[in-house]
């Protein structure tokens, strides 16, 4: 199959480009990089021109709350209307697990309105809701720190490496259109505390990690299992004791 993977040279697409073209399929990276823009509709009717499928794993490049409503808005309208005139028979959607009940922070509302789109076009969908990702411990630490300390809610999360959510796309993609939401995390929970405080110390970074019920995650406060997946969830096999020593951190 053709297979046009927006956001195709990030994290989470390049893997996916790399395993779909493993196993024989014509897999396209499409992003600003290569000339293909979902805001302005840059070069999206030729990349689509053939595809049986599209994958759109693209994120904001801004978290603030217009910024990232817009994006996402306006990125899936315009991909939407062009997979209609490509004649593409699936759209698939990477979102997060939780996202309905995140409506209290901005970037989590635009992924809302990103999936009501989807599920109202019309068009053939499945929309894959993961967990968080390992390689995204540096990035939540950053977000909740103040000084030296990090403040982060205790509420359970079952987060999961890149490359098993790649997997876990890909597999969704080369079959049939769901016309639903699947979710998938990682194999082990943690509360959200913990797993910073784990990644941070494996990393001999020296913030302290204060758990504060109170502490916001982008702008949501946290119950006990806002993150955490439903009892039907696919699991990934990697543990986040396997994945660390695999991951150094960049060299700064």
């Amino acid at each position: 199959m053709k297979i046009v993977v927006i956001g195709g040279t990030g994290l989470i697409g390049s893997k996916l480009v790399a395993k779909l073209r493993e196993h024989g399929h014509e897999a396209v990276p499409a992003s600003p990089d290569t000339g293909v823009n979902t805001l302005t509709g840059e070069g999206l009717a030729e990349v689509l021109e053939g595809a049986d499928v599209v994958v759109d794993v693209s994120n904001s490049p801004s978290f603030a709350d217009d910024a990232v409503m817009d994006f996402f808005h306006t990125s899936t309208t315009n991909l939407l209307d062009a997979e209609a005139e490509a004649g593409v028979g699936h759209h698939v959607a990477l979102s997060v697990v939780g996202t309905e009940r995140l409506a209290a922070s901005g970037y989590f509302r635009a992924k809302i309105a990103q999936e009501k789109l989807i599920k109202d076009s019309g068009r053939p969908y499945s929309i894959v809701h993961a967990t968080q990702f390992f390689e995204f411990v540096g990035s939540i630490a950053q977000e909740a720190t103040h000084g030296d300390t990090v403040r982060l809610s205790g509420a359970r999360i079952q987060p999961m490496a890149a490359d098993d959510v790649a997997a876990a796309v890909g597999r969704v993609t080369v079959g049939a259109p769901l016309n639903a939401t699947i979710e998938v995390a990682g194999p082990e929970q943690f509360g959200l505390d913990e797993l910073i405080r784990k990644g941070l110390a494996f990393r001999g970074d020296s913030r302290t990690v204060v758990t504060d019920p109170q502490a916001r995650y982008f702008g949501a406060l946290l119950d006990k299992d806002t993150l955490l997946p439903g009892a039907d969830a696919l699991l990934a096999a990697t543990r986040f004791e396997e994945w660390l020593p695999l991951n150094p951190p960049p060299v700064k």
